[in-house]
């Protein structure tokens, strides 16, 4: 179904016509309430954290503190019930649900849909975190488990770095692409995140509760894509830096954010059949590329042991790492785990929606199990092989570059990782392209996600909406790391995070009474 069928089929959803709540003001379009409130409230954020630096540093770093401490269980029982909810539906014989309808087909080829998947939900973190998280936990594994046993901390860090970017992540974004497409194709309903609860609020949706529910996906979205953002440029920067000897000062990194951000906006204004699709195809052969090349001329050998030990210790301690009652590893638990979950559900509604959009055609069954296994799967390679490269360099090598840095300066971790390889410079330039076009495909995706939520639904926008949300989403990146650095990243995700973990559980039960009335 083109863009502009669907729009025709929106106007005809159960109690509302997309864009009745609309208003037409300096060529926008925009939900009247929605728009403006939003849109305000992070205008004056950004103003408040360029024009108050050091305070807003000070809130930054004590409200991380506080949520990670105190709200561990919400984000850890939000995480595992949404996982054993998809596994549950996607066994279940509701699995056998077409999204779109029984004679709906995809209208992406598998592996275009598996590359844009790849590149809105994987993003920047993977390059930042890569080679970083397998190593510092090989350095302080969770669990118990003692430094001087380098096998199993070698394993545990690998596992340990999966369990934060694997099932119990994807299952969130999982059950928000689900509920979305499912009642915007088969139900009729625009394509935000108010829709989902139509069960439960009925036409009320279109009141201040949906209102309320929109402006909150703007800004969860907004906020933890400018985390994103913020980790990307700093990465980056210290790349150029190490590779070239360009100063990376905050001029430096709010200059590649602008930079980055005029690319976003050409790419989100062709639209996802064009430049996003595009970016995405090339953004998933080049990553496939650098981590083949690092398989090749790295330990290949104990790249696979590494796999395949990984994966069974994941499997087999996924149970405890996702336990909060009677931890002692509590560093391990509120400064990763905690960020993490938080990060996965404030990215959930951008990855969410754009998945939706992309996913008409392919059964609840297919959509939740490629979802949850095949990016796990490609996760647990990649922490394999670019954290075990690490790992085997100090181990055999005594190479210390990576573990000289991973507190001090982490964004580096990748670059001293590629130094002892052959072909250094040419793998450090891939590296840096494809975190600048994971940089871009996040960008101009995620503010067409915003776009049209603020739009009220509505697909096809005016042109400066999008280059707004494109622009805000830029300076509130170059906001938080000027008030706070990567301390103010992580902060911003889990305020952002936390509320949404309600929305999320209230979400599983209307997807399961609207998927359990289709399969009648």
């Amino acid at each position: 179904m083109n863009e502009v069928a669907h729009q025709a089929r929106l106007d005809d959803g159960p109690g509302y016509r997309v864009g009745q709540h609309n208003t037409r003001i300096w060529g926008l379009d925009i939900d009247k309430t929605v728009f403006p409130v939003s849109a305000f409230t992070i205008v004056v954020f950004v103003l408040g954290a360029l024009l108050f630096p050091e305070g807003a540093t000070q809130v930054f770093e004590t409200t991380r503190t506080w949520l990670t401490t105190q709200f561990d269980w919400l984000f850890l029982i939000t995480a595992n019930f949404i996982l054993l909810f998809c596994l549950g539906v996607a066994l279940s014989p509701l699995g056998k649900v077409r999204i779109g309808g029984r004679e709906a087909l995809p209208e992406y080829s598998s592996l275009s849909w598996f590359s844009m998947l790849f590149a809105a939900g994987i993003g920047i973190g993977l390059m930042f975190f890569g080679v970083l998280e397998p190593v510092q936990h090989f350095l302080h594994p969770p669990l118990g488990i003692e430094a001087a046993d380098t096998e199993a901390a070698r394993v545990m860090g690998i596992a340990a770095a999966t369990f934060h970017w694997g099932l119990h992540g994807w299952a969130i974004y999982a059950l928000m692409g689900l509920a979305l497409a499912f009642f915007s194709y088969n139900r009729g309903l625009p394509l935000t995140v108010r829709s989902a609860f139509y069960p439960l609020l009925g036409d009320r949706i279109w009141g201040w509760p949906g209102h309320l529910i929109d402006t909150l996906t703007v800004f969860v979205t907004m906020f933890g894509l400018a985390t994103s953002l913020g980790l990307g440029a700093n990465q980056v920067t210290g790349g150029l830096n190490y590779l070239f000897g360009i100063p990376a000062t905050d001029l430096t990194r709010m200059v590649l954010i602008v930079l980055i951000t005029a690319v976003a906006t050409v790419s989100v204004l062709t639209g996802i059949n064009v430049g996003i699709k595009r970016l995405s195809e090339m953004n998933a052969l080049l990553a496939m590329l650098l981590l083949g090349c690092i398989i090749w001329i790295g330990p290949t050998v104990e790249i696979g042991a590494g796999f395949f030990s990984g994966l069974g210790t994941y499997l087999i301690e996924i149970a405890p790492l996702s336990n909060w009652v009677g931890r002692q590893d509590t560093a391990f638990l509120h400064d990763w785990t905690a960020f993490y979950l938080a990060w996965w559900l404030a990215w959930a509604p951008f990855v969410g929606i754009f998945i939706a959009r992309i996913s008409k055609g392919r059964t609840v069954r297919e959509f939740l199990l490629c979802t949850l296994l095949l990016p796990s799967l490609f996760i647990l390679l990649w922490m394999s092989a670019f954290g075990g490269t690490a790992v085997h360099q100090y181990l055999a090598d005594g190479y210390t570059g990576v573990t000289e840095v991973t507190m001090r300066t982490p964004e580096l971790a990748l670059f001293r990782m590629l130094e002892p390889l052959p072909l250094t410079g040419l793998l450090s330039a891939v590296s840096i392209v494809l975190i600048v076009i994971f940089f871009v495909t996040s960008s101009d995706s995620g503010s067409l996600v915003v776009d049209t939520i603020a739009a009220g639904g509505k697909l096809n926008t005016p042109v400066v909406q999008r280059v707004f949300w494109c622009v805000l989403e830029g300076l509130i990146a170059i906001a938080l790391l000027l008030g706070g650095g990567l301390n103010s990243l992580q902060a911003a995700a889990l305020v952002s995070g936390l509320p949404f973990a309600l929305v999320l559980l209230g979400m599983t039960l209307t997807t399961w009474l609207e998927l359990r009335r289709e399969a009648l």
